[in-house]
């Protein structure tokens, strides 16, 4: 997942979650069936490494983002 510019306040934070989810969404529509989960797992990579290193507001973006990562690899 590309770094942001800057990291999302409160306010950017529920503008982020949305337009991460639809990233992941949109990968999963267009990326071949063999690729989708390992995909996943590199995304949610960069997701827990951005927690390792983030607080607040920060690291709860970085969690909501791993959580629905996790979700749509038990979907796959």
């Amino acid at each position: 997942m590309p770094e942001p510019a800057q990291a999302p306040d409160r306010q950017g934070r529920s503008k982020a979650i949305p337009l991460a989810k639809g990233a992941i969404d949109q990968y999963l529509n267009t990326a071949p069936l063999s690729a989708r989960g390992r995909g996943l797992r590199v995304l949610q990579r960069d997701a827990l490494d951005q927690h390792d290193v983030a607080v607040g507001v920060q690291r709860s973006f970085a969690e909501t983002v791993d959580a629905y990562i996790e979700n749509k690899l038990a979907e796959e």
